[in-house]
């Protein structure tokens, strides 16, 4: 029995069938490439942190293109479970920048990764900041500058630029634009 496409393409010139044959592998291989960027979760960290932000949806970049340094980042220096990155980005279709933002949060608090993982899975509506609250970022010593630091390190590691990260400012510090102004 033949396939109705492949009596069509035995009536074409030979190099009009090996092209539309090529068309049509193309296709059938598209859907999987095309939904490759979709995540179990919307991308929307609301970390807080406009900077921490920008950095993770480059990580998302980053993570995807490179899995496997990713995944080393991750477990070599941030106390993650090889098992539970690779769990996360390829069976549970986890965007990367929230993978590497639930561990190094997740270092940075002394808890388990995982602790953030499940604690992200349940929350993630509500986005990081309110993870992150939840988790008691707010008892730790600088935690946002000491995040920024993490990133910029895994950045120098993977040999990537980063935007400089910025100076820490203190809690309650009035509005720069209105010191300028004198009030």
């Amino acid at each position: 029995m033949t396939l109705p496409f492949v009596a069509v393409l035995q009536r074409l010139p030979r190099p009009v069938a090996l092209l539309a044959a090529g068309l049509l592998l193309s296709a059938a291989l598209l859907p999987p490439i095309a939904f490759a960027q979709d995540h179990a979760f919307a991308w929307n960290p609301r970390s807080g942190d406009a900077w921490v932000d920008a950095q993770l949806a480059d990580i998302n970049a980053y993570g995807s293109r490179y899995r496997g340094a990713f995944v080393d980042e991750l477990a070599r220096y941030h106390a993650a479970p090889r098992a539970l990155v690779t769990e996360l980005v390829d069976e549970r279709n986890w965007a990367p920048g929230d993978v590497y933002y639930a561990c190094v949060l997740a270092q940075v608090l002394g808890r388990p990764c995982r602790a953030l993982v499940e604690a992200w899975g349940q929350s993630h509506d509500e986005g990081w900041a309110v993870v992150a609250a939840q988790a008691g970022i707010a008892s730790r010593p600088n935690p946002t500058q000491r995040l920024k630091q993490e990133i910029a390190a895994s950045y120098a590691r993977w040999g990537r630029p980063v935007a400089e990260v910025p100076a820490p400012t203190k809690e309650g510090d009035e509005d720069p634009k209105q010191r300028k102004r004198g009030g």
